[in-house]
């Protein structure tokens, strides 16, 4: 029987400041096992132990530069030609480089110290690591120059390059809550919902909720509705796309009424169904609906029942 396959390996180095660090997390963000400064001594050996659970079939990313103990790059390209020779992994090199001027101005900002320069002008440390490293620079397979890279220019990078399909969709979560209880603490977009007739004020569908049919039917019926729950969706499905290409990991868009048991909900699922036929795996969370009604603070709307209303905003 023949072995199965070992994880991707991505060797990830480069100059100090260039942005290893941050290609790191987003490795890990993208569901990769992350080692950072690992003494060279160990590579092999973590590289033949066998991955367990969770992490047996996750790629494997480790981080080494000129501050790991025992490093040497003509060391760590003869490792990694032996890896390659011996098959059943497929190996590659990502360097993180940059130009010393920004690499300077970098040190400035955050005065930290060049770790080959402890007692000298950070320029001396990075000529002398850029010395070191060149024999990797061209060796390695993927090599990302991030002198006119933002950190979130960076981050896009490396998702486009090492993030497989699917796995860096944000986290979505719909949810509908009662302004009467506050504002959610983690919504990225707050949609009010309280320009809608209100429910609460028909004694036959106040018991219910947004979940029922009788009153979703009464808040579709408002003049205001279809054409502005219609631009929402039209508005979420251009701006989650670039929630994703941003990065996020999580994205929770709210919609609101004053109780948190009928119009946040019904908009809510409403919503939530459309996003899904557009393609997009979600969670619905009904914060209050299960809350006691808190309608009554906006008071009872001037006209008649049946009629638009929900009062004060």
């Amino acid at each position: 029987m023949s072995r199965a396959a070992e994880p991707r390996l991505l060797l990830v180095t480069g100059l100090s400041g260039a942005g290893k660090s941050t290609v790191l997390k987003v490795l890990e963000d993208l569901g990769w096992e992350v080692v950072d400064n690992l003494p060279l001594s160990l590579l092999e050996a973590l590289i033949a132990a066998p991955a367990k659970g969770s992490n047996a079939s996750r790629p494997l990313a480790v981080g080494i530069d000129s501050r790991s103990r025992g490093f040497k790059p003509s060391r760590l390209v003869k490792q990694i030609k032996s890896l390659r020779e011996a098959g059943g992994r497929d190996v590659q090199t990502l360097f993180i480089d940059c130009a010393g001027a920004e690499l300077e101005r970098r040190f400035s900002e955050t005065r930290r110290r060049h770790p080959l320069a402890e007692d000298r002008p950070a320029a001396d440390g990075i000529a002398r690591e850029r010395e070191m490293m060149e024999s990797l620079r061209r060796w390695a397979e993927h090599v990302i120059d991030t002198t006119n890279y933002s950190s979130n220019d960076l981050q896009q990078e490396v998702r486009q390059r090492f993030g497989d399909t699917g796995q860096d969709e944000p986290v979505l979560n719909i949810m509908s809550f009662g302004f009467a209880r506050g504002l959610p603490r983690n919504a990225d977009l707050v949609f009010d919902m309280r320009y809608l007739r209100n429910p609460h004020w028909d004694a036959k569908l106040r018991p219910g909720t947004g979940l029922d049919a009788d009153v979703s039917a009464y808040i579709a019926a408002d003049p205001a509705y279809e054409a502005t729950v219609t631009q929402i969706e039209a508005l979420l499905i251009a701006l989650l796309p670039r929630y994703r290409a941003e990065g996020k990991s999580y994205v929770t868009v709210a919609f609101g009424c004053t109780g948190g048991r009928h119009r946040s909900v019904h908009v809510a699922e409403r919503v939530a169904k459309r996003l899904r036929a557009a393609g997009h795996a979600l969670t619905v969370i009904h914060r209050n609906l299960d809350s006691a009604p808190q309608d009554g603070l906006e008071g009872r709307p001037p006209s008649a029942p049946s009629a638009p209303g929900g009062g004060k905003a």
